[in-house]
Parts: structure tokens; sequence; C-alpha cells
């Protein structure tokens, strides 16, 4: 059993109607008042997002997930397709599901599929993968100002802001967690 107040990204709690994953927290002390922790819950099974406040000494119940090794393979339509790496089985995830995750899906990267209760729910990926940039402005004699930057498209559709030294054609490393550029990978 855990209180709102031990909550951290990805966190995964039981609800009376379905499991969910914490993709936010702020605790909250108003004068005079209860401390309380402001959420958005994302429902595992269904993709929902939900806002919640708990109590912060409320009790609720901690989940854990198996995580195997996983790869993904492709895309077809708005289905996602992966291999389980231990049994070899091939599984699909709906782009719902997956949510952002689907900007950093690569031909055979290596993902790790969530279980719950035998069931796959979701996976989580890389904390850094490294992308393509296919468009982006040209640079241009004189863009030198420290801490500059300008938009560039990737290979996924993903769209982050990179140093003007950056051209179509090279490969970058990103933060999956914040969705930004780390370096320039040669």
């Amino acid at each position: 059993m855990i209180t709102p107040n031990d909550f951290r990204f990805g966190t995964i709690i039981k609800l009376e109607d379905g499991y969910y994953q914490v993709i936010e927290y702020q605790r909250v002390k108003i004068a005079q008042r209860r401390a309380f922790v402001k959420t958005k819950l994302k429902n595992l099974i269904t993709g929902q997002v939900i806002e919640k406040n708990f109590d912060s000494d409320a009790t609720l119940e901690e989940v854990e997930l198996e995580k195997k090794k996983g790869q993904f393979l492709y895309c077809e339509g708005d289905n996602y397709y992966f291999m389980d790496l231990e049994t070899y089985e091939t599984l699909f995830f709906p782009k719902e599901v997956l949510g952002d995750r689907v900007y950093y899906l690569t031909e055979n990267l290596e993902v790790a599929i969530l279980y719950l209760q035998g069931k796959p729910v979701n996976i989580e990926v890389p904390t850094f993968v490294v992308l393509q940039v296919v468009e982006t402005q040209a640079a241009f004699k004189g863009d030198t100002q420290a801490g500059s930057s300008k938009p560039a498209k990737l290979s996924t559709g993903l769209v982050i802001d990179v140093p003007f030294f950056v051209e179509v054609g090279d490969y970058v490393r990103i933060d999956t967690r914040t969705n930004t550029y780390v370096e320039r990978v040669l």
C-alpha cells in the first residue's frame, strides 16, 4: 500500500474502475486546509487520461507490472507490432494506447513490454533514442548565438528544437522523457 505522497512519474495504482499510471502529480497545500495531491492518471487498458485529487493520507494499492524484453517490428495502419524476445510471440498495440511513444519507434528498437496479470498492456521505450533529421531550416552565416535553436522534423514525425548546426541527414539523440535534443550522433 502507498499514499499519494509516494507518487512518482510512472507509478501504477489500482482504483475501483481499473489500473492507472501516474503521468503527472503535484502536491498542494492551501492555508488552514488539508494537503492533497492533484494528479493526471492514464488508464493502462483504454489509454484514457483522467484528473483526480487524493487526500495526502489516503492509502492506495500499488501494482507491479512485469517487464519483458521486446522488439518493435513494424506499423500497419494504426496498429504497432512487437515481438516478445523471450517467447517470440508477435503482439500489437493500437496507436491510442501507445500515445506519444510512437514517435520514438524505429525498426528493431528494443523496448520493454509491460504485462499486467499476464496480459500485455503497454510498452516502455528506452530513455534515449537516435533518430534522423529529415527536415529543418538551413543554417546560415551569423547564426552563432548561444542557446539558439530551430525546429527539426525527425524520421518518425516528431518535431523538436535543435541547435543551428544540425542539418538534414544528421542523426540526433533524443531524451524520450522530455522530448528534447541531447546531442548529434556521428
